[in-house]
């Protein structure tokens, strides 16, 4: 394959990453606008009762429970056939999907159209990123796989800023007909440049890739800290635009795309140096650090409303309105976290990434970091979903903050006792 092709291959990819960030991110930005507008409330079905907490909870796990029950079939096709068959077939489901969404009108309908939105996201992730994997070289793995992390970042700033001022001046409706029309394009684009992917692995590389001692290691990490970024990550929004009675800021849906954004640019950006250094340097310090670093700024959002009272922070923007004190520290919080997790995500990718080409199985090896996310990613919104209605806003990032510093802890005593002292820096 000479360079030119090579550049194709990737930037063809690299969309099909822009249109999973941008619809992805869209849903995360409007969830609450759609806590107000469906208004959730407890219901009781067959006796026992069902909390509004719940419900709420359930807008995010009927999503990952969807992911979860499609990531073996998703892998074992994609290993088994052609990767870029199987992205094809997603991204046409995903056109359809997403122009369905203005149909939405009641909590249950809801919850079943953004579980069909986990099958989409799932498989062109995996896919997408399979296919980085194994076009690119060793030597150059974590690089491309952070730029295709950043190119979903990129979608992730435009979704979120686009989705908020479009929702604010017409509704919902424009915002799912151009995450379609982006489905679209991508789906053109991987038809006339991608070439078909020829790997074949027959059985199911499953098996053998889930006793691998790298991935068994770094999954006592991943396990844990699947609960510290989705309660987190997901309750950013929820905290900046929710109403005050239920613990939240009540700012609009532009600032609460501001807030997703600030998280996202400083990602994007990171990921854009910290897979070549992840490369370089190796993959364990990079994990270890950005993880850790995560944990502690979770634990620090709380703690917004006292150091915006102190800062004087209260303000009022164009296009934004009335910001309370708390606004412009979690901003700031949501940016930190950008940073700490453009340190992580390349270097655990790579890592998944390097085992499964080993092995011939890269998507299967994917679609095992994919299920070692799945229980945090439907316990945890669940978990804080009852955090919030039952005990205060705060907990939720007090306990997802803990998830990831404990899990730091966890992949440090394990990595060191199976791989040695010098393992940090040298795997």
């Amino acid at each position: 394959m000479s360079n030119a092709d090579e550049w194709s291959q990737f930037w063809a990819l690299y969309l099909t990453r822009f249109a999973e960030g941008f619809g992805f991110i869209t849903l995360i930005t409007l969830l609450p606008t759609y806590i107000n507008t469906l208004d959730p409330q407890g219901a009781t079905v067959f006796g026992l009762t069902i909390s509004a907490g719940f419900i709420i909870g359930m807008y995010t796990t009927g999503f990952t429970l969807a992911q979860t029950a499609t990531v073996v079939p998703l892998a074992w096709a994609g290993d088994r056939f052609d990767k870029r068959l199987v992205l094809l077939t997603v991204l046409g489901i995903g056109a359809l999907i997403y122009a369905l969404f203005p149909l939405v009108d009641s909590s249950l309908s809801f919850v079943a159209i953004r579980a069909l939105q986990g099958v989409v996201v799932t498989g062109s992730g995996l896919m997408s990123l399979s296919l980085v994997g194994q076009i690119a070289t060793a030597g150059t793995r974590a690089e491309k796989i952070g730029r295709a992390n950043a190119a979903s970042f990129g979608a992730s700033i435009l979704g979120s800023l686009s989705a908020g001022a479009i929702y604010d001046a017409v509704g919902f409706g424009l915002v799912f007909v151009l995450i379609a029309g982006l489905f679209v394009l991508a789906w053109l684009v991987v038809v006339v440049v991608l070439d078909g992917d020829d790997t074949r692995r027959k059985g199911f590389p499953f098996t053998d890739l889930a006793l691998n001692r790298k991935l068994l290691t770094i999954s006592t990490f991943r396990a844990q800290y699947a609960f510290a970024v989705t309660m987190v990550r997901t309750w950013i929004p929820i905290y900046a635009g929710t109403a005050l009675a239920s613990g939240g800021l009540a700012v609009g849906a532009t600032a609460v795309a501001v807030t997703v954004t600030a998280e996202k640019a400083t990602n994007m950006l990171g990921q854009l140096f910290t897979g070549q250094l992840s490369d370089r340097y190796g993959r364990s310090l990079f994990v270890f650090a950005g993880g850790g670093a995560y944990g502690l700024v979770a634990l620090a959002i709380p703690f917004a409303p006292a150091l915006g009272t102190a800062l004087g922070a209260d303000l009022s923007a164009p296009i934004l309105g009335e910001l309370p004190a708390a606004y412009l520290p979690l901003v700031a919080f949501s940016g930190l976290l950008g940073v700490a997790d453009s340190f992580r995500e390349p270097a655990s990718m790579a890592l998944f990434a390097d085992e499964g080409t080993e092995e011939g199985g890269v998507a299967s090896s994917f679609g095992i970091r994919e299920l070692v996310w799945r229980p945090g990613s439907v316990a945890a919104p669940l978990i804080a979903g009852w955090l919030m209605v039952e005990v205060s806003m705060a907990s939720v990032f007090y306990v997802g903050g803990s998830f990831a510093i404990t899990g730091v802890v966890a992949f440090l005593g394990v990595l060191t006792v199976d791989h040695g002292r010098a393992a940090l820096t040298t795997w």
